[in-house]
């Protein structure tokens, strides 16, 4: 009878960590999916259509749809890197998480922009900013984002390793040689790390130190508007804590995947911190939610009158149909 070899350390550790997302993964998806869809309900149903209802509405649309993929990758991690779910869902399940970025990140830049120019020029904004310009700005980020997104879904495919284990893999590697190999590899992450982070968190910054400016002159101003301040400062560090991480991983991803020689313990530290950098990425999709309800004094109030609302009506519901449940738990028992 062969003996089974000893596991390594490192690959103890992979195994662990695979296991820790399995489960992150799993209660972030149900999070994610009830939170948002929560928000979903509120702005889109609930309360009184404004621009800021539209900014929100739309960064839980694209943190719903991520959520509600999770599931997926749960999967595709608990069969062993087994892809179960063919070609298609491959390159889609794999947009998805792009799309999330770049919306969520250019929804934050018009948040900013918005901001800023309420602040700056209030009477302008008063006479321009609506619901229906807000809508089409909002149409107009989930082009440039799907547009951004769109490379993904071709460079993914799916192959057949064995008998009963398929593959989700990135393609644009596959037949080229090492020197075109490492020219997209450095496109492909100078491209996410420019367009997808430096670029918009630069434009964020820049209209805060013009608001942060602008209010210090007029300190009465900020007073009266540190309440939207609050959650829109609170969502932008929250999504720059949970992105910069992945970022600067994917440099340091250029750095060791395009050197001249082979470090294996930088491919070790490469890939333990992938799976903590992707952990924070999915873990942003169910955080905004909660930092609607614990800061948001009107979203607060409106999330208690809905939830309100559903509880009567399953208690109505119940209270109607209880003598012919009861009546059939009588005849199945």
């Amino acid at each position: 009878m062969a003996k089974t070899l000893p596991k390594s350390p490192y690959t103890e550790l992979i195994q662990s960590l695979t296991t820790m997302s399995i489960v992150v993964y799993s209660v972030v998806s149900v999070l994610g999916v009830l939170g948002n869809g929560v928000v979903i309900w509120v702005t889109g149903f609930k309360m009184k259509k404004t621009v800021n209802t539209v900014w929100y509405l739309n960064l839980a649309v694209a943190d719903f749809v991520f959520s509600a993929f999770l599931p997926l990758t749960v999967a595709y991690l608990a069969l062993g890197s087994h892809w179960p779910f063919g070609k298609f869902m491959c390159k889609l399940n794999s947009i998805i998480g792009f799309l999330n970025m770049f919306a969520s990140v250019y929804i934050l830049v018009v948040i900013s922009v918005d901001t800023c120019v309420s602040v700056v020029l209030p009477i302008w904004a008063k006479n321009h900013r609506n619901v229906r310009k807000a809508s089409w700005v909002s149409l107009g980020v989930w082009v440039v984002a799907t547009n951004l997104s769109a490379p993904y879904f071709f460079f993914m495919d799916t192959k057949q390793m064995s008998e009963d284990k398929i593959i989700c893999f990135n393609s644009l590697f596959k037949n080229g040689t090492q020197s075109h190999n490492r020219f997209h590899l450095q496109a492909m992450i100078l491209t996410r790390f420019l367009l997808g982070f430096a670029i918009p968190f630069t434009a964020i910054v820049s209209c805060y130190a013009v608001i942060i400016h602008h209010l210090r002159k007029k300190r009465s101003l900020g007073r009266q508007s540190s309440r939207p301040f609050k959650i829109i400062a609170a969502i932008i560090i929250t999504f720059f804590l949970c992105w910069a991480p992945y970022q600067i991983m994917g440099l340091f991803k250029w750095l060791i995947f395009t050197a001249d020689t082979v470090n294996k313990t930088l491919h070790h530290v490469f890939d333990i911190g992938s799976s903590f950098t992707a952990g924070l990425t999915v873990l942003s999709s169910c955080i905004n939610p909660l930092l609607y309800v614990f800061i948001r004094q009107d979203f607060k109030d409106e999330f208690r009158k809905s939830i309100l609302s559903v509880l009567e009506t399953a208690f109505r519901e119940e209270e109607t149909h209880s003598p012919t449940e009861h009546q059939t738990d009588q005849i199945e028992l």
